[in-house]
């Protein structure tokens, strides 16, 4: 398809659960504040062997009477909480209950690291004890990799794609870049586009089995600290993201606010190894991501990096980002406020992007005070944030497996 065949595409509206709020005053208000959400989970006391107590669990949302124990039955939190996010995002697009998203011109490209661990429990309990007590019907929906996406669909109607977009720490990214791919090829109008992730103990236990958990337990507020030379590894956090992606000239025609436009795409795999991050092909993806963008990497006005705070990411990633834009580009995560939302992270990473963008406004790195010197030299944002215009943005996710994806978004101006 020649470019001039192409459809714009442009995010409508924008919808998540998160550690720091659920709307976009409460999430800048504490990114403003430079105050995390990290916190000791004293319910992981039980697990012996077990070496972190850190995470940032998603604040308490309120759910509308029409969340009842019917519309419920195959939510498992996971899921529950992409479906609440997608509905805000429709709220705010203007399209929740349009007869659009029954027509099959409307889908929805979600993902996340797995399902609801509550129901994973039941079956392997069946494993371990020989006795399916505890599994219903409903189980193996709460279980599914794909119950977040399925779960939106039959919630809101949809009869357009359905694309699961299960890759752990992508899973959010690559789900807003299969959705603009999608619209951009004039497959559907529109797509509801995110990851979300539940928080649990076996997910913390993933990491604190490669050593790359903090354990800062008595000083939540210190951690996490990517990039810093004094970090001791990463904090789980929870939460959902959805983006309303749209057909620019659809849009235009209803009247809808525009956000901001997607201009660029990319993943890729490091095709080497599965924990071991390779700066090359990370460098590909952003470069790859600039191609389809047709942008030189000097468009670029900031970066919202991965940022995970694990030694082998921080420096790889690091150093892929100077290979593709030199020192002076500046460079943020938003990890140390929320820590790793894991499948929730790349549309609430991309979301909370985009907003800044509009604000003039990006949030500094959280508890940056010595960058590793094995890092990369790049101009870290530190201290209350940086006021700073830019027409362009990318922002950078990178998964286990090797998978990495890029994103750029183009400031909105009519």
């Amino acid at each position: 398809m020649s470019s001039t065949q192409q459809k714009r595409v442009v995010v409508t509206g924008a919808g998540a659960i998160s550690p720091l709020g659920h709307d976009w005053a409460s999430v800048h208000a504490r990114l403003r504040e430079c105050r995390n959400a990290v916190r000791y989970i004293a319910d992981w006391d039980v697990y012996k062997g077990l070496n972190t107590r850190l995470a940032a669990p998603a604040l308490p949302f309120e759910l509308p009477p029409h969340y009842n124990r019917k519309t419920m039955r195959s939510m498992g939190k996971v899921a529950l909480m992409a479906v609440r996010a997608s509905e805000m995002a429709l709220e705010q697009a203007g399209l929740l209950g349009d007869p659009l998203l029954k027509n099959g011109k409307v889908g929805v490209s979600y993902g996340s690291s797995a399902g609801s661990h509550e129901a994973v429990a039941d079956f392997g309990r069946m494993l371990s004890e020989c006795t399916t007590e505890g599994i219903s019907a409903t189980t193996y929906l709460k279980m599914m990799s794909h119950t977040a996406p399925v779960n939106i669909g039959v919630f809101f109607g949809l009869t357009g794609r359905v694309v699961t977009t299960s890759s752990a720490c992508t899973s959010g990214s690559q789900g807003v870049g299969s959705a603009y791919e999608l619209v951009r090829a004039g497959k559907q109008v529109a797509m509801l586009a995110g990851g979300s992730e539940q928080l649990d103990a076996t997910a913390a236990a993933v990491f604190d089995t490669l050593f790359a958990t903090s354990i800062r337990n008595d000083a939540p507020e210190t951690t996490p600290q990517p990039f810093d030379a004094g970090r001791d590894g990463l904090v789980l956090g929870e939460g959902a993201c959805t983006l309303l992606l749209e057909e620019l000239e659809h849009a235009r025609a209803r009247g809808a606010d525009i956000l901001a436009e997607i201009v660029g795409y990319a993943s890729n795999s490091d095709g080497q190894h599965v924990t071991q991050p390779s700066q090359d092909t990370m460098a590909q993806a952003m470069r790859l991501a600039l191609e389809d963008a047709d942008l030189d990497a000097s468009s670029i006005g900031y970066v919202n990096a991965h940022g995970t705070a694990t030694e082998h990411g921080d420096i790889a990633e690091s150093q892929a980002t100077a290979r593709v834009f030199g020192a002076k580009v500046p460079v943020s995560t938003l990890k140390g406020y929320v820590g790793h939302m894991l499948g929730g992270c790349g549309s609430f990473e991309a979301w909370a992007t985009i907003m800044m963008m509009r604000e003039g406004w990006f949030a500094p790195n959280l508890n940056l005070t010595e960058p590793d010197p094995r890092c990369a030299e790049l101009d870290y944002i530190v201290g209350h944030g940086r006021e700073l215009q830019a027409e362009y943005v990318m922002s950078n996710n990178f998964a286990f497996g090797g998978i990495n994806t890029s994103l750029i978004f183009r400031r909105w101006r009519g």
